[in-house]
């Protein structure tokens, strides 16, 4: 029942932002948009998207070195094969999938490998909430839902680092946080107290076997060139295979309001939160005209690039490390209910 309603609630998110997104198109423009793209630009976009997955696991890489030094060829599989489950399965499932799978393929436990991909997350919401606000102070403060995007913004930088703020605490003083989680519950049910200042205990503990400072050093080196890489792309895609006349501080801010549209829980794919998100960020600079027509079909050819990616590779090396589909699915569900299990 819980699964059922979490389903019909993503799809209502992707059904609302699906309406949002194509309203008043125009389906004629946008059709011969399609028509008239340079899909030649296409070949560079999508080596554009293979380096962006290649510095994705080296940048995992460097969070799990701590750990263990992990081959590229171990970590390339658990993260493309990963990295298509979080595509592809509902409920955000996939979050457990790379540290499953890197732990069949490591003596990396997957509590330790889950807390990386937990710092990650907080790493990017950290950084492109932030880069997004000094971006929206040259954007005009009469542009189309620009407060919108700034609400947004605000948002999504008090949770990230609110996140990251209670972990430096609880590295720092590891009883204090876990005792504080204990007191801040156990008034509700001290039970659940127990379970989640378990939880934060092994987190923590896992968060003090990070790689030293070199280890750190390269990993923010990688987020720079992870991000460059997904604004450069786009803005290649845009103008050269749309003829959008967008320029690349333009683009880093397209991204920057992409990456909090998909902040939204939506359905599998991202189909729709993706387009909406798309288009908030595009009218910011460009007319509506535009954006209802060629900018839409740019949108959506930018969503089929970026998924047909994630999917051909995951598909591709589940295929490499005879693996099946549903098998590894069924793992990951009874991984998260035993998370859940745990967490309640």
């Amino acid at each position: 029942m819980k699964r059922a309603l979490r389903l019909a609630a993503s799809l209502a998110v992707t059904l609302v932002c699906g309406v949002y997104a194509f309203r008043d198109t125009h389906w004629a423009e946008q059709w011969a948009s399609l028509r008239a793209a340079h899909y030649l630009w296409l070949l560079p976009y999508l080596v554009i998207l293979g380096l962006i997955h290649v510095c994705r696991t080296l940048r995992w890489g460097r969070l799990l070195s701590g750990l263990e030094r992990v081959p590229f060829r171990p970590l390339n599989d658990a993260s493309a094969i990963g990295f298509m489950y979080l595509l592809v399965l509902p409920f955000r499932m996939g979050e457990f999938a790379r540290p499953f799978l890197i732990a069949s393929r490591s003596n990396i436990r997957r509590s330790a490998a889950m807390t990386t991909v937990v710092l990650e997350r907080i790493t990017d919401g950290v950084f492109v909430a932030l880069l997004l606000r000094v971006l929206l102070f040259f954007v005009p403060p009469g542009a189309p839902d620009v407060r919108f995007v700034r609400i947004g913004a605000n948002a999504m930088f008090s949770i990230f680092f609110g996140g990251l703020l209670f972990l430096l605490f609880a590295a720092w003083h590891h009883g204090r946080a876990v005792a504080l989680v204990r007191g801040a519950m156990g008034w509700a049910s001290p039970r659940l107290a127990e379970k989640v200042a378990g939880i934060v205990d092994a987190f923590v503990g896992a968060v003090k076997q990070l790689p030293g400072p070199l280890g750190l050093l390269a990993f923010f080196g990688w987020t720079f060139v992870y991000w460059g890489l997904n604004g450069f792309g786009m803005w290649l895609l845009a103008t050269r295979g749309f003829d959008l006349p967008l320029d690349l501080f333009q683009s880093y801010v397209v991204l920057c309001v992409l990456v909090v549209g998909l902040m939204i829980p939506a359905a599998p794919g991202m189909i729709g939160t993706f387009q909406a998100a798309v288009r908030v960020g595009l009218a910011l600079f460009l007319p509506g005209e535009l954006v209802r027509g060629p900018g839409l079909a740019y949108a959506n050819v930018l969503w089929l690039c970026q998924t047909g990616q994630q999917i051909a590779f995951g598909l591709f090396f589940l295929s490499v490390d005879r693996l099946s589909f549903s098998e590894v699915a069924g793992k990951l569900d009874e991984e998260r209910e035993a998370s859940e299990a745990r967490a309640g």
